[in-house]
Order: C-alpha cells, then structure tokens, then sequence
C-alpha cells in the first residue's frame, strides 16, 4: 500500500499511515542503502507539526537503527527544506522529512531526499518499492529508541542555525535593513515561524505573525496557501498597511503572497516576479524550468532576454533535475513551490519569501508595481483552476477517453498541438492552453486553463468539463 506520488508516500492516519508502514519504508530504504553500499554513511530525518510526524520519525529510527545506519533525527519540529540542506551539508546520500506538506491533517507521509538534498526521482522511489515489495509481510527489525540512542545508532542534530545563517548570506540584507518594511507572516499552523522571522527580524524589518501556534488540525483548514486559506492575512495587511504578507504551506516548502494592496498573488505571478526580478535587476543569466501546468509567462519573459524555459511534468523531482543538467537559474510550478540555482535543489518557501523582501528592498518598488510594470512589457496572463473528486470507476473512464482514446472536445479555437507528458495538455495557436491530469498528491482531477482573460479561460474550462461530464 505505499505508492509515491509526485511528492513523496501520503496516507490517511491509521489507515495507510501506520507504525507497520513506516517502518517498512524505513527498512527497505535501508536495505537499498546496504546493497549500495552507502549504510555506513547514515541519514537524517525530519519532522513537521503534524499528528504523529514527530513520534513516525522515531519509529524510522528504530528501523534504521536495527539495520546498522547512523540516524541523525533534527531536534525540533523542522521545515521540510531544512531536512534538504542538512542532507546537503552533511553529504549524505539519503534523508527523509515526516510530512504529509499542503494535504488535509488526516494524511500524513514521507518525503525521500537524495544526495545533494533533491527529492527523490522517479528511478529511486521505484527501486524503493521494489524493496517495500520484497520485504512487505515480513517482520521488520527495530531497536528500542532508548537503546539506540544510548549506544550512538541514533542521535539529535540541530542545523537550524547553519540553514539560517546560508539564507542570509544569499540575501541582500543591507538593502532589507534601509527599506524599513513591515512584513506579516502566516506559518498557517507549520513550521516556518523560527526560520523566516529570525531571518526577518536579522534583516530589521517589523515581522508580525498569525497562526503561529500548533494545531495539529490546521485551524480547520488545508495548510495550503492560497486566496480562500488566507483570508485573515488578507484582512491583516489590509487593516495595517503591510508591505507584504507571507504564508507557507504545512512544511513551509511553499508559500503565498499578498501584496501591498492586500491582493492575493498566484504562485504563478510570484515565480514570473522572481525571475523578471533575477534576470532584470540582478543581471543574473540563465534559463527558467516550470511544470506543464504553470503559467507561459515565463516563457515570454526568457525568450525576451534570450534564455529557454523548459518544460517538464509535475513533480519537483523533475524541476530540480532538469534545472542540475541546464544550469536554470529558477524553477517552479503553479502550486507555490520553488528554488533559485545556488540554494538547495528544492522547494523552499523560507528562502523565496526572504528573496521576494529582498526584491522590494533593493528596487524600492511594490508588489503591485512591479507586477505592473511586467504585464505593460509582456502582456497579461490569467489562469483559470478547478478541482474534481472522483471515483476509481470515472477515473478509469476520464483515463481511458483523454490518454487511450485521444479524444477532444470541439474547442471553439484552433488547435496548434496536444501533449500527453503528464495528462492531457491541448495548446492554443493563440497561445493559450488547458490541461486535465490527475493529482499526484491527492484524489483530484484537476482542469487548469491559461488565457489573456479570464473570462476565457474559464469559459473553455467548462466545454471540457462538460465533455468529461464533471
């Protein structure tokens, strides 16, 4: 029963996600790691704020402790994208976070990192179920905790002043420190609050936050951030005139934004701000990776100064690789996540939150305005996104009549090319396009359609729904 999807293994509490389970994932990454022969290199393991994340992370220590790796578990409730940088940092070939990121608080999971802190590929998290495969209905060997950690299998490490320290490093805090913004933060209940305040209040800015305490149920809502989550920051920007608003997702690997008109900003709109901002003010060079459902803005915006934006299915996984082989200077996808070439080769909304104070600090400009001034350079590009539930016998259905049987809708505009690399993807000749594949992540079809206005991409977000009698 434990399947990766395009961000690690998620499961229900209790139903899939169990003690049994994760100590089986834990013992076949082990055993992959003796037949490799990297054990004696060790691993480290992190966990967020979720039910069971802290306790789960134990219980895989047990299991590597059994099968004679050296376990490093972080001494506190840890953002996702600090586990990437201690596996980093301490070159280890294997690390795993305890999170089950932006799902419901009924789900938790586990994220494997590779050397270097990148999420795991596809090649690797398949060996790693044929592993699972092999060994499930077995009994899994476990070490006491206390046990381990007496004789040294298992110890306590804490990088988090280290992670801090190499953000602040990267960042123009010189320029933070004149511009006297006052920036409110929303951790949405996680983990980012630590980090990202530190390196805030570092960088003299005036930090408020909300949500900042545990509540393993998220206050009732997704820990994701997006327009419908984060009203309340709306509402706190809007009411004390903030410069900016931040939220980070559960495990803080993604983050939302509201601007200094307390309007909420796609994650579309802040990888295209990042990059103009990269290539525009820093005089950085290089090109952009973006999943296949993540706005085209981007590709406007390279091919004006030059540079390619690749394109690739979802999964970061897939953003990070193809950004090691072309030497991207960004990557990102429409769900909030993203990284910049010379930090770790994945998603971190601490630091994208501390570039995007950075970038109003240095060009003395506003969200708003310089959002502006890049749709009066490359035009306007609005997205419509709607999610479906569905059952195993209408997923089937769907399957069968978009990947096997090729069919279409009749589009009241002309067709340049359709893409099957990760569902379904129609383009344009105008330059538009839409897009139906399941979700990785959770039980979702999801229908993204991107247009100059929004009123058509909505419109053509309703014939393919009607075609798939959604």
């Amino acid at each position: 029963m434990i399947h990766f999807g395009t961000g690690g293994w998620r499961a229900v509490i209790g139903d899939d996600f169990t003690k049994s389970n994760v100590q089986l994932l834990a013992a076949a990454l082990a055993k992959k790691m003796q037949d490799d022969g990297v054990a004696e290199k060790g691993i480290v393991i992190g966990y967020d704020r979720r039910f069971l994340s802290e306790v789960a992370a134990g219980w895989a220590g047990e299991a590597f402790a059994a099968a004679g790796i050296p376990c490093s578990i972080i001494r506190r409730q840890s953002p996702t994208p600090l586990v990437m940088y201690a596996v980093r940092q301490m070159g280890l070939p294997y690390g795993l976070a305890v999170t089950a990121s932006h799902n419901p608080a009924i789900y938790n999971g586990i994220k494997v990192f590779m050397q270097g802190g990148r999420d795991a590929d596809e090649p690797m998290t398949q060996a790693i179920e044929g592993y699972i495969g092999a060994l499930a209905g077995s009994q899994i060997p476990t070490v006491e905790q206390d046990v381990a950690f007496a004789d040294g299998r298992l110890r306590y490490i804490d990088p988090m002043n280290e992670y801090i320290d190499g953000i602040l490093a990267a960042v123009n805090t010189d320029a933070i420190r004149g511009a006297h913004l006052h920036v409110v933060l929303d951790p949405m209940y996680g983990v980012s609050k630590t980090a990202l305040q530190t390196i805030l209040l570092t960088a003299r800015c005036d930090v408020s936050v909300i949500h900042e305490r545990r509540d393993t149920l998220f206050g009732g809502r997704l820990p994701a951030p997006n327009e419908k989550t984060l009203a309340s920051l709306i509402n706190y920007v809007e009411e004390n005139h903030c410069d900016i608003g931040i939220a980070t997702d559960g495990d803080a690997d993604r983050l939302g934004v509201i601007d200094d008109q307390a309007v909420f900003l796609h994650p579309n709109k802040i990888l295209v701000l990042l990059y103009y901002y990269l290539i525009e003010y820093k005089g950085w060079h290089g090109a952009a990776v973006r999943n296949i459902a993540t706005t085209h803005l981007l590709d406007r915006i390279a091919e004006a100064f030059g540079e390619t934006c690749y394109e690739v299915p979802v999964g970061f996984k897939y953003i990070s690789g193809k950004m090691a082989s072309t030497g991207a200077i960004i990557g990102g996808e429409s769900s909030g996540g993203l990284t910049v070439r010379g930090h770790i080769q994945g998603k971190d909304g601490i630091y994208a939150a501390s570039l995007l104070i950075e970038m109003i600090a240095t060009t003395g400009k506003s969200l708003s305005s310089l959002w502006a001034e890049i749709e009066q350079k490359y035009g306007r590009f609005e997205m419509s996104e709607h999610d479906f539930r569905f059952t195993q016998e209408k997923k089937a259905e769907i399957h069968k009549l978009l990947m096997e049987d090729k069919l279409l809708p009749a589009f009241p505009l002309p067709i340049d090319h359709v893409s099957y690399l990760d569902g379904c993807k129609v383009y344009f000749q105008n330059g538009g396009w839409i897009i139906a594949r399941f979700s990785g992540t959770e039980p979702l079809l999801r229908i993204f359609c991107e247009m100059d206005d929004l009123q058509k991409a909505e419109s053509l977000s309703a014939v393919l729904q009607k075609f798939l009698h959604l």
